[in-house]
């Protein structure tokens, strides 16, 4: 009996620090060959960050 609650212990250690840490948002990186002031490019933009959202994505909490 010891030996398990010796067992779950150092497991339960060992885990702690991964659970402690927090979570960073992920970062999504995208390639558009045209300007970026360019009327096109901004409304493939904005659809592309529309879709991420309807998503469950959110820029600047889950998505940088």
């Amino acid at each position: 009996m010891r030996r398990r609650e010796f067992v779950t212990g150092i497991a339960v250690s060992t885990a702690w620090p991964l659970a402690a840490q927090a979570q960073q948002p992920r970062r999504i990186g995208v390639l558009i060959g045209y300007a970026e002031d360019d009327p096109l490019t901004k409304s493939y933009l904005v659809a592309f960050r529309e879709a991420l959202g309807s998503s469950g994505w959110i820029d600047g909490q889950t998505i940088k």
